[in-house]
């Protein structure tokens, strides 16, 4: 039988689990590793086998600070609205497990703190970039969701610029390869995210968002813009194999995976059911990474 003193050195224990838990859940520290796994392609894309592993190392921690802080922000605006949704109504700030002071406060420690590490690191470039996309997606994409469905097009900017953060961080500099490298990433953001947006419709209507490209609910409309989309994404993701960044065989990667993507937008398309929204979403989730590493793996 538990003792009073073992009672009270068990209550901070867990207050203290808590604690952890609501910071991860508030900077979406999955989330962030996604993100911040394109700047590591990027910047090893650009530098083939002579990376650092010491700056490599920062730009992730740079970036991934960046990403947690522009996930705060996001969370601090949407509280109220988090409250309305099922899949966010537990989240620290909508809660108020977590203060709107004490929100603000981490925000800016690890925003300004991820933008100095890349700063000091890499170079300026890198950094503005990253500050770009810290601001662009907090302060622009975030309170445009309830005002217009252009919102998407405006979060595809600093959803795309995380593989340009990584590249400018080895080079100094964009170039062509670098710009096509962010067309890939800006255009697939479309399917991937209307995907989500037609199977969370209902969540986001109570919430106000307006994400869908043509409706308040999935239509046809929808399904063909998602579809337009991923074909358009074929040609993009082939470009660098075009202007010769890349050779035969990521072509053909390529190529396959573009076809295996576009297979559920069509059918999604045809349908209009929701199952196949799911299964573009998780070939959205795979799609990506796979084209991004064969660029990769082209290089080195």
């Amino acid at each position: 039988m538990p003792t009073a003193s073992t009672t009270l050195t068990t209550r901070p224990r867990s207050l203290s689990m808590q604690k952890v838990k609501d910071y991860a859940q508030f900077l979406k520290v999955r989330l962030a590793s996604l993100v911040v796994f394109s700047s590591a392609l990027g910047y090893l894309i650009a530098a083939g086998s002579e990376w650092d592993g010491m700056q490599f190392t920062l730009l992730l921690l740079g970036g991934f600070l960046i990403v947690g802080a522009s996930n705060g922000i996001n969370q601090i605006i949407e509280r109220d609205s988090d409250q309305l949704m099922k899949r966010t109504s537990n989240r620290p700030v909508a809660t108020g497990r977590m203060s709107v002071l004490e929100a603000v406060i981490v925000s800016l420690a690890t925003g300004i703190g991820g933008v100095v590490i890349i700063g000091m690191s890499t170079n300026t470039l890198s950094a503005m970039l990253g500050l770009m996309a810290l601001l662009s997606y907090g302060f622009v994409y975030t309170p445009l969701k309830k005002i217009s469905p252009i919102a998407v097009f405006v979060g595809a900017f600093p959803g795309a610029l995380p593989i340009l953060i990584g590249y400018a961080a080895f080079e100094g500099h964009l170039n062509l390869e670098a710009g096509l490298l962010f067309l890939v990433q800006f255009i697939w953001q479309f399917p991937h995210f209307w995907a989500i947006a037609w199977l969370l419709h209902e969540d986001y209507n109570k919430a106000g968002f307006r994400l869908l490209p043509t409706a308040a609910a999935p239509d046809k409309r929808t399904s063909f813009q998602i579809l337009f989309y991923t074909i358009c994404l074929i040609p993009v993701s082939l470009s660098p194999w075009w202007f010769g960044f890349a050779g035969g065989w990521a072509f053909a990667v390529c190529l396959i995976s573009g076809l295996a993507f576009l297979w559920p937008a069509i059918q999604l398309y045809r349908s209009g059911e929701s199952s196949w929204a799911r299964k573009l979403m998780f070939a959205s989730f795979v799609y990506l990474p796979v084209v991004q590493l064969v660029y990769l793996f082209d290089k080195i």
